[in-house]
């Protein structure tokens, strides 16, 4: 493994933006709202979608398949390598509960090269899942969480800050800056927060990991040429009231921005993280990619299901 970039800014660099921890103005009636339309009527819903077992065959040379596990959770497989992206294979968190399955069976994931945590919050890093999973290469994590990752079985834990570039061999990793916060709990604001470049067999991926819109897109573009976005769609009608999701017109002006080839859209459907409609994301999305006639960048996934381009 080699490491490449000691995180200091460099000519050009847009660094990883802070949103804050405290709630707008009007917070408490958006959270009656949540709670009323959003959280309760979730307790009493049954999940939907079904759990498949993981293709295990690698796709071939030059082509990535990419499954959506749900949530913001992704097994991405190239013709030699893989790795899986936030995995979360929880049914509840709090109050809050899953309405759609985890794509794949967690118990069938072979293992993987390396597991990546793009933050701490308790909806991507979620600690039963990962210590279930195997990795050959360990984990990454953000500066200032491998202490919450370093007894869970993993051989190494790899802390990284912005633009940190990590090599096993021909499988690249580089983590990206984003417009998030990364504390686990009120107090441990010190937690990094971003995404990751993933890059192997001639394709590149990038996990936005969370994050509202912000100038960083165009630079993350411009240092890396990417094949694939997952890009956050949902959870944009925060109760807080803070801008910490982008809406889908966000992200499709970061996937122009990023100069990807095509888009999958993710953070949707799975927990009900904001005050929008269950299927308005997509919804959206979808009309914003007619409006702008890049409809058939769009790839919607089906959890389970692999996408290979």
């Amino acid at each position: 493994m080699g490491r490449q970039n000691d995180g200091e800014p460099l000519p050009g660099f847009n660094k990883t933006q802070y949103s804050g921890i405290l709630p707008q103005k009007g917070w408490p009636g958006r959270n009656l709202k949540f709670w009323r339309h959003r959280i309760v009527p979730g307790m009493f819903s049954r999940a939907g979608g079904t759990h498949s077992s993981p293709v295990l065959e690698a796709p071939t040379d030059g082509r990535v398949r990419i499954t959506w596990i749900g949530h913001a959770s992704f097994y991405v497989q190239f013709a030699g390598h893989s790795v899986i992206v936030d995995p979360n294979w929880a049914n509840w968190h709090g109050p809050v509960k899953r309405l759609l399955q985890p794509g794949l069976k967690l118990r069938e994931v072979p293992e993987v090269d390396l597991v990546l945590v793009t933050h701490a919050h308790f909806d991507h890093l979620h600690k039963p899942s990962l210590k279930v999973l195997k990795a050959k290469e360990g984990i990454i994590v953000p500066r200032g969480s491998g202490s919450l990752v370093r007894r869970l079985g993993f051989s190494a834990v790899h802390e990284v800050r912005a633009w940190d570039e990590l090599l096993f061999q021909e499988l690249q990793v580089v983590h990206t800056p984003c417009f998030h916060w990364g504390a686990r709990y009120v107090h441990d604001t010190h937690r990094d927060y971003g995404g990751y470049l993933i890059r192997a067999g001639g394709k590149s991926v990038f996990h936005c990991g969370d994050s509202a819109y912000f100038d960083g897109f165009e630079e993350i573009g411009r240092r890396h040429e990417i094949d694939v976005a997952l890009m956050p769609i949902g959870a944009y009608d925060a109760p807080s009231g803070r801008n910490v999701h982008m809406n889908p017109e966000e992200a499709v002006r970061a996937f122009a921005d990023l100069g990807a080839k095509v888009l999958i859209p993710m953070h949707y459907g799975t927990f009900p993280l904001g005050n929008e409609p269950h299927d308005e994301p997509v919804e959206r999305l979808l009309m914003e990619a007619d409006r702008l006639g890049i409809s058939e960048r769009i790839l919607i996934p089906e959890a389970g299901v692999g996408i290979e381009w």
